[in-house]
């Protein structure tokens, strides 16, 4: 993270740490400063992680009557994320 937008120095901290955090969690390993060695893969894998994290995926599932038959419940599953 050399070069930053953030304006709160605490949040750049926080997402380093958080960024350590994600690497250790995909068995990346990540030394304090530059990281240029990583391949496009280990990159990939910490910041996917990153996602994962910051916006799960959830499911429902939901009972519902069947349309085309009387008095038969169809289980219906829905996946939602949150999309910022």
């Amino acid at each position: 993270m050399s070069k930053s937008n953030i304006v709160v120095p605490e949040a750049k901290d926080a997402l380093e740490r958080f960024k350590m955090e994600a690497a250790n969690e995909v068995g990346v390993s990540l030394k304090q400063g530059y990281n240029g060695d990583l391949t496009s893969k280990q990159a990939g894998s910490i910041g996917g992680q990153m996602v994962n994290v910051m916006c799960p995926v959830r499911q429902a599932v939901i009972l519902r009557n069947n349309q085309t038959c009387y008095d038969h419940l169809e289980k219906v599953t829905y996946t939602y994320g949150l999309v910022v």
